[in-house]
């Protein structure tokens, strides 16, 4: 099993596959943080929802780039999904559950109604909960999302305190004087940048697992925002490595595989918390 393990990652689609894992688990993960404590962990759910909806318009209307169209939509809707969030006549969960399912059902009728294959249950089901496109990757998507990721990571490490102040108290970081509106949106933008680039890793379904597990699992073991959003990025890109070499190695579905990994990584670091716990008891 080594022996095979190392003579595939000697292949470029293998190594390709890696950097974009990586670079979409950290990212992921740094942002998973936030969104858990200002509870919107489903957001990333929603998003994918538009971002398939918004594919299944590209690829009817023959678009050569789906991206071209799949980023500005998500980037919008993500936009619009934050400021709902904080309106008292549409509260946060009720604003993405109606655009979520919304974007599905219609990405879906659209599909049917002007199929591209002949197989369309199988695109739907591939887009949906991931494929072997991770492991198709060109040489220029992978520095598509290199890019896309680096800006992503360099935005957050710049503007940090600002997402701390937000994340935490907004009202006072508006009291101080800090444009929360401004970082709300910023939040909004690279939110939906991760969703676009996670869709190929992982499926439309099951990008909010990145989101979320991470965080958790770090929550159990962690106090501190720093801690819990380091360990977090830590225990997101271990997770993704495992999950993308035990895919290949036993032929499973990349997203899925990652996934399981995340769930099963969260169940550990739970049991870690609670027999800390036991003792402090």
């Amino acid at each position: 099993m080594i022996e095979t393990l190392f003579f595939y990652l000697g292949r470029p689609i293998v190594q390709y596959a890696i950097i974009v894992g990586v670079l979409i688990a950290v990212c992921s993960s740094l942002l998973g943080v936030t969104l858990v404590l200002k509870r919107f962990s489903y957001i990333g759910d929603g998003l994918s929802h538009v971002a398939f909806g918004a594919m299944a318009i590209a690829t009817v209307v023959g678009l050569s780039d789906e991206m071209l169209l799949i980023l500005p939509v998500t980037i919008i809707s993500a936009i619009l999904l934050l400021r709902t969030g904080q309106n008292t006549k549409i509260k946060g969960d009720a604003a993405i559950a109606m655009i979520s399912v919304g974007a599905l059902a219609f990405g879906y009728l659209l599909m049917n109604l002007f199929p591209t294959s002949s197989n369309v249950t199988g695109d739907v089901c591939s887009t949906l909960f991931g494929s072997t496109a991770i492991l198709t990757l060109t040489t220029v998507e992978v520095w598509v999302c290199v890019i896309l990721s680096l800006i992503v990571l360099i935005l957050f490490v710049l503007f940090y305190n600002k997402i701390f102040a937000v994340t935490f108290d907004e009202n006072f970081g508006k009291a101080v004087g800090t444009r929360t509106g401004t970082y709300n949106l910023l939040i909004a933008v690279i939110i939906a940048v991760i969703i676009v680039l996670a869709m190929k890793l992982v499926g439309s379904l099951l990008i909010s697992a990145l989101v979320i597990f991470p965080a958790l699992s770090a929550m159990r073991l962690f106090k501190t925002f720093k801690s819990v959003t380091v360990f977090s990025a830590a225990f997101s890109v271990i997770c993704t490595l495992v999950g993308i070499l035990t895919s290949i190695l036993i032929t499973t579905p990349v997203g899925a595989t990652i996934v399981a990994v995340d769930a099963i990584g969260f169940l550990v670091c739970w049991l870690i918390s609670l027999a800390f716990r036991g003792r402090k008891g």
